[in-house]
């Protein structure tokens, strides 16, 4: 997608501070964090949110979960982090790609909100 942000990102053509990237998913701190420790993990691939996935997705889904431990284990957060997806508008998906947040670095309550 020409005009998304991410696609940007994991193209090279806008700066972000990557913390981890491999062949298809990229890991770079959130502009507007949320908690002490927030990092977007995000697949190479342009997905608009999680329910525009379709099956042949599955191992790519599998490897932004890995991606997300790795990323907490770089982060020092790996003993305790929530890790968040919001799928469109109405869940607060501000940006239209796959995206997981990331959180970590202070006591996470639950319900979330």
């Amino acid at each position: 997608m020409a005009d998304c942000i991410f696609c940007k990102i994991a193209a090279g053509e806008v700066n972000a501070k990557v913390v981890y990237e491999d062949e298809d998913t990229l890991a770079f701190i959130d502009l507007n964090p949320q908690a002490p420790t927030h990092a977007l993990v995000i697949p190479r691939r342009h997905i608009d949110r999680l329910t525009a996935a379709q099956d042949g997705d599955a191992a790519l889904l599998g490897k932004l979960q890995i991606a997300a431990a790795k990323v907490a284990k770089i982060l020092k957060v790996d003993g305790a982090f929530r890790l968040v997806t919001n799928n469109g508008k109405g869940a607060g998906q501000s940006v239209d790609h796959l995206h997981y947040h990331l959180l970590g670095g202070r006591k996470l309550l639950w319900p979330p909100g």
